[in-house]
């Protein structure tokens, strides 16, 4: 099984393909993400891991190409503040916030029915979690499993009051192709 850990920074896993801009120990391809197309062939990964990276660039032009490197059947696993985290604002170099539902635009299918937007789409969005942050924070071990029991519970929290008063930290998107 092929894999690529993609703005891996200082975070290098064994076995992995491991890219980022800077050339830090362990890194193995050392490209900018903005710099299209990367430099892999078509259909080359099972699976690519894009964390803590597209909210920092204008991700469509990326996510397309990562498509195109995924083989059929392929996963990308990623994680992205959630636009009602607190890092969208600590980080200056943030250009972009995520919901529950941005993903979907990218899925065959959407329930937005708005697939048409995008000349790539993925499968299957098997799965998506909103994250708390917790440590002190003792009522978000009670937040995370309740918004997470679904599609629905996700809507309501990121729609209502609940959403202001809990603030999420990160989001998990897991897509198919």
């Amino acid at each position: 099984m092929k894999k690529l850990n993609l703005g891996c920074g200082t975070d290098i896993k064994g076995g992995w393909t491991n890219l980022d801009i800077t050339d830090l120990p362990g890194v193995d391809v050392v490209h900018d993400v903005n710099n299209l197309p990367l430099p892999f062939e078509d259909e080359s990964f099972d699976h690519i891991l894009a964390q803590d990276i597209l909210e920092h660039i204008e991700y469509i032009p990326l996510l397309k190409d990562l498509f195109r490197m995924l083989r059929p059947g392929g996963t990308i696993q990623i994680r992205v503040p959630h636009f009602t985290s607190r890092y969208n604002f600590n980080d200056p170099t943030h250009k972009k916030m995520f919901s529950s539902k941005t993903f979907d635009f990218f899925v065959s299918g959407a329930s937005y029915g708005r697939d048409y937007y995008f000349d790539f789409h993925f499968s299957e969005n098997l799965a998506t979690k909103i994250r708390f942050e917790k440590g002190i924070y003792l009522y978000n071990y009670l937040m995370e499993p309740f918004v997470n029991i679904s599609r629905q519970t996700r809507t309501v929290y990121e729609a209502t009051f609940l959403s202001r008063i809990f603030p999420a930290g990160m989001m998990e998107v897991t897509l198919k192709k």
